[in-house]
């Protein structure tokens, strides 16, 4: 979206601190690699970055004008020169400014594990009926919502976003500089405890979705006491739950459900997106999206890519599922797999991150949950995964690295088995993968 100097002047509170040539409309570009002759450049700072560092070389590569949080930074080379508090604060104004000037329903969606998942699912139940667009991958921080809505065609009917989090605040402000119509908790769980300290605080920070939920808009979540506790909305509700669905039959690439006498179905396996499929039903349900749209667009779901991707390599099945791992989605995900698909199974878990002074206790409670099965394979990559291994009744190697992993799955797996990865992020399990292809 082009502004006008104006608008943009007006929209971040900008003080002009030297101009020569104010005339046309303005794109913004946040980075000089992708910048376009005639834009305006706007500097982002971070921990280990600073965008102002660049601003010459904006300049040299086309940019008409520039912000500045510095008000020596002046460079006459430039059209005119803008100075503002706060860059990224400038930035996430003028996203506010499109968000209200295209003005589609904005549904925002959080949640300790499956909310990019729950995302998808919404993108694909509400393309049916609406011109709908979503955050990208997982770009769901401050700089991804402004990304989010500057690609944001002008058409848009419906913006998904999604929301991350990592510390209390920062869900509040991007509810503020969104503000929703529907707002989905997909769930509460343990994921960023060590930065929280509790999941009471969790819930706390995941709950600030609500903070800047329109009176008459919605929020829809899980029937959870921590979440019902810590919710401060006193808007409609809608609190769905798994013992809402009948006729479950879940097999593999199949789950069939019948939720408020409609028959569901999905093309991928596990009570997890059951539950978070209700709660698609319910925000397309608030939007009048026909039974008949909703139906067709939660069967023509795909899961991105790294969750539950499954691929053949040498005689051997993958299933990957390691974009992420908290103690909830890694049970969740190991019973779907384990009631699911057929012996011989193999089971490959690695450390899941941020789990604070207790994350030795999360692992061994998953390789305590694990010894309630037999007759499957257990390895173990990482630090912390080891604990699973060690406090599971199954049969087992530990390993430090994804090669040693990959090199005993070559040469002492089975051809035929299926293989889980389950994982945090930073654990890179596709190489696993990868590696056992090359080798």
């Amino acid at each position: 979206m082009k502004f006008t100097l104006d608008e943009i002047i007006k929209c971040t509170d900008a003080q002009v601190l030297y101009q020569k040539d104010t005339q046309g409309t303005f794109d913004i570009s946040t980075d000089t690699r992708k910048l376009k002759k005639g834009d305006v450049y706007l500097p982002l700072r971070g921990e280990n970055y600073d965008g102002h560092n660049f601003i010459d070389k904006a300049l040299e590569v086309g940019a008409r004008g520039y912000f500045t949080q510095d008000k020596f930074k002046i460079n006459k080379d430039a059209d005119f020169v803008l100075l503002v508090k706060n860059s990224l604060v400038a930035y996430l104004k003028l996203a506010n400014y499109i968000r209200n000037k295209i003005n589609p329903k904005v549904i925002a969606i959080t949640g300790s594990s499956g909310k990019t998942t729950t995302k998808e699912m919404l993108f694909s139940v509400f393309s049916t009926s609406f011109k709908t667009h979503k955050t990208m991958l997982n770009h769901n921080n401050e700089i991804g919502l402004c990304e989010t809505f500057f690609n944001m065609p002008n058409d848009t009917q419906v913006l998904i976003l999604e929301m991350g989090m990592r510390n209390l605040g920062e869900i509040e402000l991007l509810s503020n500089y969104s503000e929703p119509d529907l707002g989905i908790i997909t769930n509460i769980g343990s994921a960023h405890v060590e930065r929280l300290g509790t999941l009471k605080n969790i819930a706390i920070a995941k709950c600030e979705i609500a903070s800047n939920l329109k009176k008459d808009g919605l929020f829809i979540g899980p029937l959870s006491k921590n979440l019902q506790e810590n919710l401060k909305y006193d808007g409609k509700k809608i609190f769905t739950d798994f013992s809402q669905v009948t006729n479950v039959n879940i097999q593999m690439g199949l789950s069939e459900f019948t939720y408020k006498n409609q028959n569901y179905k999905l093309n991928i396996e596990g009570e997890y997106n059951i539950q978070n499929a209700l709660l698609v039903i319910e925000a397309a349900k608030s939007f009048d999206i026909s039974e008949e749209n909703i139906k067709k667009g939660l069967e023509d779901f795909k899961p991105i890519e790294k969750r539950w991707e499954i691929s053949e390599v040498k005689g051997l099945t993958f299933v990957n599922d390691s974009y992420n791992a908290n103690p909830e989605s890694m049970m969740a995900v190991l019973k779907t797999f384990l009631s699911v698909y057929k012996k011989p199974l193999v089971l490959v878990l690695g450390n899941m991150a941020e789990l604070g002074k207790d994350e030795i206790a999360y692992h061994k409670k998953i390789g305590e949950f694990l010894s309630s099965y037999e007759g499957v394979k257990l390895l173990t990559v990482g630090n912390l995964a080891k604990y699973i291994l060690r406090n599971s009744t199954l049969e087992g190697v530990e390993f430090e690295t994804n090669f040693e992993c990959a090199k005993y799955i070559l040469n002492n797996i089975e051809k035929g088995s299926t293989i889980l990865l389950k994982a945090s992020r930073a654990m890179k399990f596709e190489e696993i993968i990868e590696m056992v292809g090359r080798l």
